[in-house]
């Protein structure tokens, strides 16, 4: 008797991945890894963690350059790939950068405001760039995007540069860079205006040319 068509075998999708898919996978890895680090940090106030989470961006952005980069050497391109690329990259270049500046100190109301921000210019600019880059690509006649709208979320990693610095420097805390200053009842630390500012270049429509 004929297996019926719509039964899955186990694991089957796992089976369906691509070597890309594996590396946007170690992306995703790195920068959840970050976000436990930044947990111990908090948990443990040893500096070290905050360290090891902001080392751990500049990894996930090696594997997120890798990924592409074989994806076109395997000519291995799918929508499943590129969904999981954004995926990932919220999680490391979102969400994981947020959360390191919220263990240095933008615990402020304000803070989670302009954090909240970011992480959602973050996730509105994937989510462009998914639904334009079949479009884009058809226009230029390659199969390659030329250009990207806006700036790319992994950008994000020259926020997580300073925080690393200054976790570094131990000005953290209450030694955070300028400050920090009452609007209303509530505490602003004048730092987090630069994730305010990458978010929002995020979301523009400045075009920025794809290396």
């Amino acid at each position: 008797m004929a297996e019926p068509t719509d039964q899955r075998k186990p694991f089957s999708m796992i089976r369906s991945f691509h070597l890309a898919d594996l590396f946007t996978l170690a992306n995703a890895f790195c920068g959840t890894g970050a976000l436990f680090a930044v947990m111990s940090y908090l948990q443990l106030l040893d500096v070290r963690h905050l360290l090891y989470a902001t080392g751990l961006i500049p990894i996930a952005l090696v594997f997120d350059v890798l990924d592409g980069r074989i994806a076109r050497w395997r000519r291995k391109n799918s929508a499943m790939g590129r969904e999981l690329d954004s995926l990932a990259d919220i999680i490391s270049f979102g969400v994981a950068p947020a959360s390191i500046a919220y263990g240095a100190g933008m615990q402020g109301f304000w803070d989670r405001l302009v954090l909240l921000y970011f992480v959602g210019c973050g996730v509105s600019r994937l989510a462009r760039y998914n639904i334009t880059a079949e479009t884009l690509a058809d226009d230029t006649g390659t199969g390659k995007v030329k250009y990207f709208e806006g700036t790319p979320i992994p950008s994000s990693l020259l926020l997580v540069g300073l925080l690393a610095f200054a976790a570094w420097q131990g000005r953290i805390g209450d030694q955070l860079y300028f400050g920090m200053v009452h609007v209303g009842p509530w505490q602003l630390h004048p730092l987090v205006m630069l994730f305010f500012i990458s978010g929002s270049f995020m979301i523009s429509t400045i075009r920025i040319p794809k290396i």
